[in-house]
């Protein structure tokens, strides 16, 4: 596994403990030549996961009346009965992270001990956190502070002796200043530690497996210190099976989430007509845009298109700290993070909450939407972080973007509420979700321009969310094979249009929502064993 004529396993830089296998990476591919097209594909992976998918579309889009409600009941019954399952595994993919960086593990570095970092400090973070939550900071960055502001001001509704309200904790009745505190802590804990440590402990242990132990860069690797030689049967085809599942209805959730706020800022700017042909319009336009990216490859294309994001992200959010109410927004950064860490054990508390509406329609969705997205965007952060200790890794993915999120939220979420609160501009919380983005920036100088920024920031998050995802898949549906042939990077990426269509059509944001939910809780579970695989490779490797 360790050969360095091998292109598919990348060489490790001085020592390593690799392990010995004589397994070759696709030696149980199959290799067809269709005109001139090649193929190369696990054919296991491959054949279950793309079947699977294609029964779930065809089902879908063949009884769209009977499947919108079976969606809806679905996502709720996970959500309301599985919650604390949800809660527990964010939780404990934290300490495993915190306990990482503080012991001798931390000195391990991915590659091997002389390895060097592939890319720059400004290339890896662009690159992790477009892929990351790109799309979802657009989507909800003024909405969920504004939501929680509002139910937690709205304070506790009970009815036949039932909480009713969605007001996270206890809430803030009456209190403005209390309410937003409070409001901008819940939206941290959405956007900070426990979602960058679901994406930092998979990624990591497929950057360790993969450059330091020579195994194929795929889920299945992550388990060999648990099933050994039986990773290259049934049970790792059933993992990376898993992985292309939950990843291709993750990625669908967030491009119908992208999709549905890009036909309101259309609407808003344009008066482009909104529902379901303009968002499957927008889903086909920015499929055939990732697909160009896809072949361009990980350099040319996504690596290119993450920097450029990341630069209009910067200035929109620049613009927005600047006219916005900038000292409102600078204190706040940090009063906001000191509410966060003070209400941080309530609402990671996985048991005896009160705050069922919260808990369960707002952290038990995310972190399984999270989770269904660590293969992912967990794949993709291992392929761009040899190089890099296990501590500065770990920091990085943790501290880093969620620095920035807590920014993000702060300068959007923020303005937002000092608008309603300060200003009486109603018109920002009357507004649909995917609306209420365009609405904030209406009251700031030049709403024609930012708008503008913003619709194309939506439109480029969600084409390296697309093309990285596509890529990941395909190395996934490949056995590992890093460099295979670009028509499956095609077929994967228009794969993803076409879910995301059908799940439009079947049942809008909630089958999305639903999809994102059932993919996750299984992988939950994976997550949790890999763990504890991580932590014995690790103890296995020079430092």
């Amino acid at each position: 596994m360790t050969d360095k004529d091998n292109k598919d396993v990348i060489a490790p830089e001085g020592k390593v403990n690799p392990i010995n296998t004589d397994y070759q990476v696709g030696q149980d591919n199959i290799a067809l030549q269709i005109g001139p097209f090649g193929l190369d594909i696990h054919n296991r992976v491959f054949l279950m996961s793309g079947l699977a998918i294609v029964v779930f579309v065809f089902l879908t889009l063949a009884f769209q009346n009977q499947v919108a409600p079976l969606f809806a009941d679905l996502r709720n019954w996970l959500t309301s009965n599985l919650d604390w399952f949800f809660l527990s595994a964010g939780n404990i993919f934290v300490l495993v992270c915190l306990g990482l960086i503080i012991s001798p593990l931390g000195r391990v570095r991915i590659g091997g001990t002389k390895a060097t970092p592939d890319y720059t400090y400004v290339g890896w973070f662009s690159m992790l956190f477009a892929a990351g939550m790109g799309i979802g900071l657009m989507f909800y960055g003024v909405s969920e502070p504004l939501s929680h502001f509002g139910t937690s001001f709205a304070g506790i509704t009970m009815e036949n002796g039932v909480r009713t309200d969605w007001a996270p904790l206890g809430g803030a009745v009456g209190d403005a200043a209390a309410a937003s505190s409070l409001g901008m802590a819940a939206t941290i804990f959405h956007w900070g530690l426990h979602p960058w440590a679901i994406y930092a402990v998979l990624a990591l242990g497929l950057a360790i497996f993969s450059f330091n132990k020579g195994l194929p860069l795929t889920m299945r690797s992550v388990f060999y210190p648990l099933l050994g030689e039986r990773i290259w049967g049934w049970p790792g085809h059933l993992i990376d099976t898993l992985a292309v599942i939950a990843t291709m209805f993750g990625l669908a959730t967030s491009l119908g989430f992208g999709a549905s706020q890009a036909s309101a800022g259309l609407n808003y700017l344009f008066d482009i007509p909104l529902g379901t042909t303009t968002q499957i319009v927008l889903v086909i336009l920015i499929t055939g845009i990732a697909t160009v990216s896809v072949l361009a490859g990980l350099d040319a294309g996504v690596k290119r298109l993450s920097e450029i994001n990341m630069a209009l992200a910067a200035l929109l959010l620049l613009f927005v700290i600047i006219v916005g109410p900038t000292m409102l927004i600078v204190s706040g950064f940090f009063t906001n993070l000191a509410a966060y860490f003070e209400n941080l054990p309530a609402l990671a508390m996985p048991f005896g909450r009160e705050d069922a509406n919260y808990s369960q329609g707002w952290t038990a969705f995310y972190w399984a939407w999270w989770i269904s997205w660590s293969p992912f965007v967990g794949m993709f952060i291992a392929r761009v972080s040899r190089g890099r200790t296990v501590r500065e890794f770990l920091v990085s993915v943790l501290l880093v973007p969620s620095a920035a999120c807590v920014l993000w939220m702060t300068a959007f979420g923020g303005t937002a509420i000092n608008q309603l609160v300060s200003e009486g501009y109603q018109a920002v919380s009357e507004a649909a979700v995917p609306l209420q983005l365009f609405i904030m920036l209406d009251a700031l100088p030049l709403a024609q321009i930012t708008s503008f920024i913003g619709i194309i920031l939506v439109v480029v998050f969600f084409v390296t969310s697309s093309d990285s995802g596509s890529l990941v898949i395909d190395t996934i549906a490949s056995g590992g094979k890093v460099n295979s042939p670009k028509p499956q990077r095609v077929f994967w990426c228009t794969f993803e249009g076409l879910v995301a269509i059908a799940l439009i059509l079947g049942g809008g944001l909630a089958a999305l929502q639903a999809m994102a939910v059932s993919t996750g809780f299984p992988f939950t579970i994976v997550l949790l064993v890999s763990c504890v695989s991580l932590i014995k490779g690790l103890a296995s490797e020079p430092r």
